[in-house]
């Protein structure tokens, strides 16, 4: 069976599609960076949640823990999408190292109000990444992975949108 397996080449994965192997490259280049951004911002969201403290701990951490599950649920549908046209994905803990653009945070104690403020931003920063892998797969006519990433955006925007009101919104009522 070892045999077997190890004798199986880049020709195996090769999923018939309409999309050209050019396209399959751009769009797997283009997408493979959101999935290990993925990875990276529901670990840090995780982390946030499972360090949480302070006077609104239980609303802070029951907000994390469905970001996350929102943010974890989009690695898969992008990897599948990857596939499906006839890309391969990520592999690794180091894969996803190399290609996230969301900075980790190993210190061992984040103010809430931080947390919440660099989420925000890892956010904000994560959409902008969506739209223009969004232009990519326009580029090559992809249009379901376009309409995924549409959803993605607005999903992205929603949490950006919470974390801000929960954090900056209050702020300015008088």
């Amino acid at each position: 069976m070892a045999t077997k397996l190890a004798s199986r080449t880049p020709e195996h994965l090769a999923t018939p599609s309409d999309l050209d192997a050019e396209a399959a490259g751009k769009i797997a280049g283009a997408i493979n960076p959101l999935i290990a951004d993925a990875f990276a911002l529901y670990l840090k969201t995780k982390n946030f949640h499972w360090h949480m403290s302070g006077s609104h701990y239980r609303d802070y951490h029951l907000l994390l823990d469905e970001h996350a599950d929102q943010i974890f649920a989009m690695t898969d549908i992008l990897a599948e999408r990857v596939r499906k046209t006839g890309g391969t994905t990520i592999r690794s803990i180091g894969d996803v190292a190399r290609q996230q653009a969301v900075s980790d945070n190993d210190q061992s104690f984040v103010a809430p109000g931080d947390m919440l403020r660099e989420l925000m931003e890892d956010n904000k920063a994560f959409a902008a990444r969506q739209r223009s892998a969004h232009e990519v797969v326009d580029e090559v006519k992809d249009v379901a992975t376009a309409s995924i990433l549409e959803n993605f955006i607005d999903e992205t925007e929603r949490r950006t949108w919470f974390l801000y009101e929960t954090v900056v919104g209050g702020e300015h009522t008088a």
